[in-house]
Parts: structure tokens; C-alpha cells; sequence
């Protein structure tokens, strides 16, 4: 798993008008929560921005005021115009206590369906894992070599070693169906056998 340094500071005054002064100054309000306590601090927008705009699960070695804390980001709000970062949630983590988190699914290998002209239909680019932190994987893999057209692969279908998957057994992952230009190669194929049989 990923894992990047960020640095943080204990937030003295709570409030908007301070949690604006900080954005104001590149920084953005946090908070800390999963352990004993919850801790509110700011941490910068920069240095934020590796562990946001990706898809991978990124560990986040905090370190607020010189205590140094494990954790990942359970939730990050934005601004609804300029799509700033305006506020993080960091869950802590502890090598004894599960938690659940969206792990990332990776395609791998060709689909026969394809290949004869089906059309993929991915569903779902993510699913909910529950785990203790180091037995979480950094993506879940979905082989595509016997998707044919008209079959799918299901979340029942996805074997993780030590972590249990959230989701709905009966969940289409990716499936691969008949595409328009396939479906009428078909019936032009399903009209020459006929007329061919006058």
C-alpha cells in the first residue's frame, strides 16, 4: 500500500471564520478521529493533493505538531464551484481494528466478448472492503479472459485473501454485452443462411 508524509498542526480555534483564514493561507481544516479523541488541525491544500486526486488507497504517515499518526482519508469535501478541498476527515488506523474502505478494481486481461465486437460495460470501479489496515490490497483484480458475450463477473466472483468484500454478492462488476454492430452482423449472417436455403 501507498503511503505518503503529511504534516499537520492542532487547530487552537474552531470555527468559520478561522477555518476561512486557513484556506485563505493554503491550508485546509481537518479532523482526526478513530482513536481516543478527536483531534482538529490543518494541514496543507499541497500537500494534500497526492493522497485526493488518485484512485489508489494512499496510508498517510501524519505527523500533527511532531506526533506521528497512521491514518487514510475517509472523507473529503469540495467546494461546488471551484472544486477546492474544503474540508478532510483522516481516519486513524491501528494494526488490530478493521475498517472498511473503498479498494479500487482493476480490469486484467482481454475479454473473448471484445474481441468478437461485445461492447464492456463496467459497473462498478470500486468496491467496499473490510480489513485490518496492512491486509488491505492496494486494488482488487478482475480477470476478463472468460467473458464472453453476454456474461458478467460478480462481486460473489472476487476472492480476497484476508479481507471480506461489502458489497452486494449479486452485483454486476463488468459484463460484456451484444453491441449494435454486432447484433446486426448476426442478423445480416441469420438472413443470408435463410435466403440460402431456397
Amino acid at each position: 500500500m501507498k503511503s505518503i508524509a503529511i504534516s499537520g498542526s492542532v487547530r487552537q480555534n474552531v470555527g468559520k471564520r478561522d477555518a476561512k483564514e486557513l484556506r485563505y493561507e493554503g491550508n485546509i481544516p481537518a479532523v482526526l478521529y478513530g482513536g481516543k479523541e478527536q483531534t482538529h488541525l490543518s494541514v496543507s491544500a499541497a500537500d494534500l493533493k497526492s493522497a485526493l486526486y488518485t484512485a489508489d488507497v494512499v496510508f498517510i504517515e501524519l505527523d500533527i505538531d511532531g506526533k506521528k499518526t497512521r491514518a487514510i482519508v475517509q472523507e473529503a469535501q469540495f467546494h461546488p464551484l471551484t472544486d477546492q478541498v474544503t474540508h478532510v476527515d483522516f481516519l486513524e488506523l491501528f494494526d488490530d481494528k478493521e475498517v472498511t474502505v473503498n479498494i479500487p478494481v482493476t480490469l486484467t486481461g482481454t475479454s473473448p466478448g471484445v474481441k468478437m465486437g461485445g461492447k464492456l460495460v463496467q459497473k462498478l470501479r470500486n468496491l467496499r472492503v473490510k480489513a485490518l489496515p496492512n491486509n488491505l490490497p492496494q486494488t482488487i483484480e478482475v480477470p476478463m479472459d472468460g467473458l464472453e458475450v453476454g456474461k458478467s463477473y460478480r462481486v460473489r466472483q472476487v476472492e480476497v485473501k484476508d479481507a471480506k468484500v461489502l458489497n452486494n454478492s449479486d452485483d454486476t462488476i463488468v459484463s460484456v454485452i451484444m453491441s449494435r454492430a454486432l447484433r446486426q452482423a448476426e442478423q445480416e449472417a441469420a438472413k443470408q443462411a435463410k435466403g440460402g436455403k431456397k
